[in-house]
């Protein structure tokens, strides 16, 4: 091949491929049997399921992660080989057989451990979310890491491999093996162009947009994190500066501080968001949604506006997936696919064999061949979604018509797990324990119910709290990187602004972390930030008056000079943009998600339903998408907590195994919502609990019974037995 001894030949080329084939071979099968043993998966096991419908599907997907573990694996093990034949040409070494095999294995060990540090650095979520291993193990090697030192590691790596091509080359030439020679720098150079392909990810240069001809048709940039809470933007007065820029956009706009979603679950409050209806309208009761159930019966603001000739598209990572399974009508979606499918997940495959292919996924080449692993559920793609809505304000800017843009991403939602430098920010450097990077312990879907259940003594709530803040410093980042875009553009004078959440999180203040678990407290799953921005009127004001998140999709008509339809039940928001001091006296309805397990803190005799994985079902095998058994549905549906909740009262709604339990707070004199005055203000009570059964009522489902909903279709499950009475306290 390269070698100087004709006496004893050394391996053809064909050999020496093999042998690299063979180490990949072994490398490929060992990790299959390691990913056998310690079987885990990122959805449901449900093991009936997959054995009666979805063996050969399992087959396949464990086949085609194997096959591209093999490829990159091949391809690290030949580029040691290659080193190592450029060795022998320069120090006249005889090729070996047993040499090729070990360069391959140290190849692909030696690229995969840079991979791997790289990734401990720069993304850890990432090997915590496809990864059995305690990652307490790497905190005395991460501890050695820092981008300067990594990037001269880097370097001294790649001038090392230049010399040794260069002079391998230049020493193959002078033997007269000039084709050698040639096909060693083609070698190199094919490597190269692959790397910087797949890793391409330069900087996105605004281009100019023309000026707008009709101010009255603006754009809108709707900008949202999942699971923001409302208190920890600055205007809010959270001790720690988290969203400077945030805030300075607020004095542009209105920001309002007590702005509230139906139900804290992503799909549902999506849903209502832009639709502007309640979830017993629209029909999206929690995350789990069947094909037949996401196609809705309502409108969606995308529709609208793609009908009256705005151009609508959706970028977001892994938590948006639902942007582009409900038919909201985005003409555009650029997002991840259902997280909810069986099929999906069953994609990602054991953790043993993720852990290896997502140290090269999180890139141009994942997301065009691996979008499972690229998009995997707890691994931050913020910096990735900020360079595509660039892009998409690129692409949108050369169009003469307005646009829709939203941009939805998972900064901020748990396991907390944000990227360098952010997860660092307000964490103590000599923390040592499990949540160094992102809550432990979030390997299954069985662990993760498990750890549902726990309590705060569980957990190291302090550096949860910092993993959060630090979370919430990137999104703030990630938004002055798109509005500056938007801005270096000259757009921001045509467009129409809107920060906001899907939801909050329960931070372990009633000993619990998770969302839509409770109505009690001070709300902080229910309430959303929420600012508003127009161009055309004058900002820096904030409404403390109660709003709700339907209350957006008509505000964004009225500002466009959109007729509402009918079908809306959420108002428009313009007269708090023109004049804070108006009061439109809304009250915010809420209910309780789909608990995953039985949750800290919940009453003994509260109404309850078996864990979520007994629930689940796929009623259409085909499409694989997972769904709540319809047996179930009204039981949920019956165990939701709720409430209603206006500028100066919370009322609150409880489902207790004897009746119904209703709590009356006073949120000026209790903002911590500690004293029941149920008793002290009788007719405010009667008075809200009316309108709040008003509100459960008005589901077309379900008939209120005076306690409970009661499904209309005898073929839902119900609580037996159940007493009709109410209770004014507990």
């Amino acid at each position: 091949m390269l070698g100087m001894h004709p006496a004893q030949p050394s391996p053809s080329l064909r050999t020496a491929l093999g042998l690299v084939f063979a180490v990949s071979v072994v490398f490929t099968l060992v990790l299959l049997v390691k990913s056998a043993f310690d079987f885990t998966t990122t959805g449901p096991t449900i093991r009936d399921e997959i054995l009666a419908h979805y063996t050969g599907y399992a087959a396949f997907t464990l086949a085609r992660l194997a096959g591209w573990t093999l490829l990159i694996a091949f391809l690290l093990g030949g580029l040691g080989a290659l080193l190592y034949a450029s060795l022998c040409a320069i120090f006249d070494w005889r090729l070996r057989r047993w040499a090729i095999a070990c360069a391959a294995g140290a190849g692909l060990a030696g690229l995969s451990a840079v991979q791997f540090i790289h990734q401990l650095l720069y993304i850890p979520s990432s090997i915590v979310a496809s990864s059995l291993y305690d990652m307490a193990r790497f905190h005395p090697l991460w501890e050695q890491l820092s981008p300067r030192r990594l990037l001269i590691a880097d370097s001294l790596l790649a001038v090392l491999v230049v010399i040794i091509t260069a002079t391998a080359a230049w020493r193959l030439a002078r033997q007269g093996k000039y084709r050698w020679s040639a096909g060693l720098i083609g070698a190199w150079s094919g490597v190269l162009a692959l790397g910087l392909w797949a890793t391409w990810a330069p900087e996105v240069t605004p281009i100019a947009a023309a000026p707008a001809s009709d101010t009255s048709r603006p754009n809108i940039l709707l900008i949202g994190s999942d699971t923001l809470r409302a208190d920890r933007i600055g205007l809010n007065g959270y001790t720690r500066n988290l969203t400077p820029f945030i805030d300075q956009l607020a004095a542009r706009g209105t920001f309002f501080t007590n702005a509230y979603v139906p139900l804290a679950r992503t799909a549902p409050s999506i849903t209502s968001l832009l639709t502007g209806t309640w979830p017993h309208t629209h029909g999206v009761r929690d995350n789990y949604i069947s094909d037949q159930a996401a196609q809705l019966p309502v409108a969606g603001l995308p529709s609208i506006l793609a009908r009256s000739g705005y151009h609508t598209v959706s970028i977001g990572d892994w938590a948006a997936s639902d942007l582009s399974k409900l038919s909201l009508g985005f003409q555009e979606t650029h997002t991840a696919p259902d997280q909810w499918n069986l099929k999906y997940l069953m994609r990602q495959g054991p953790k043993d064999i993720r852990l290896f292919l997502s140290l090269f996924t999180h890139n141009q080449f994942g997301r065009r061949f691996l979008p499972e692993l690229y998009y995997l559920a707890g691994v931050p793609l913020t910096s990735h979604m900020t360079r595509e809505a660039e892009q998409a304000l690129n692409q949108l800017a050369a169009q003469k018509q307005p646009f829709l843009l939203n941009v939805f991403i998972a900064t901020t939602h748990a396991p907390f797990g944000s990227e360098y430098p952010y997860y660092t920010l307000f964490s103590d450097h000599a923390y040592r324990g499990s949540t160094k990077f992102a809550i432990d312990g979030l390997k299954d879907p069985s662990s993760i119910i498990k750890r549902q259940e726990e309590d705060a003594s569980a957990f190291d709530v302090d550096q949860i709290i910092n993993l959060y803040d630090g979370a919430v410093r990137q999104f703030d980042d990630a938004v002055a990187d798109i509005v500056g875009h938007l801005r270096a553009q000259g757009l921001e004078r045509n467009t129409l602004i809107v920060i906001y959440s899907d939801h909050g999180t329960d931070l372990f203040e009633r000993q619990s972390w998770g969302q839509g678990n409770s109505v009690i407290g001070r709300d902080p799953s229910a309430r959303i930030p929420l600012l508003i921005i127009d161009p055309r009127r004058p900002g820096g004001t904030m409404v403390k008056h109660v709003v709700r998140s339907v209350d957006l999709a008509p505000t964004l008509l009225g500002l466009l000079n959109q007729p509402v339809p009918a079908a809306m039940e959420g108002v428009s928001l313009i007269p708090y943009l023109d004049d804070p001091k108006t009061d439109l006296d809304l009250a915010a309805f809420h209910e309780t998600g789909v608990w995953l397990g039985n949750i800290p803190g919940l009453a003994n005799n509260h109404l309850r339903y078996p864990s979520l994985l007994e629930m689940l079902e796929i009623p259409d095998k085909q499409s694989g998408t997972l769904a709540l058994k319809p047996e179930f549905e009204q039981r949920v549906i019956q165990a939701k907590d709720r409430m209603l909740r206006t500028d100066r009262w919370k009322l609150v709604y409880l489902p207790m195994q004897d009746g119904a339990v209703y709590w009356l707070f006073d949120i000026i004199a209790d903002p911590d919502c500690e004293v029941n005055v149920i008793d002290r203000y009788p007719e405010v009570a009667a008075q809200l609990r009316q309108r709040l059964i008003d509100w459960i009522s008005a589901d077309a489902q379900f008939t209120w019974n005076g306690s409970y909903l009661v499904s209309k279709s005898p073929q839902r499950t119900s609580i037996d037995n159940a007493p009709q009475r109410q209770s004014h306290s507990q």
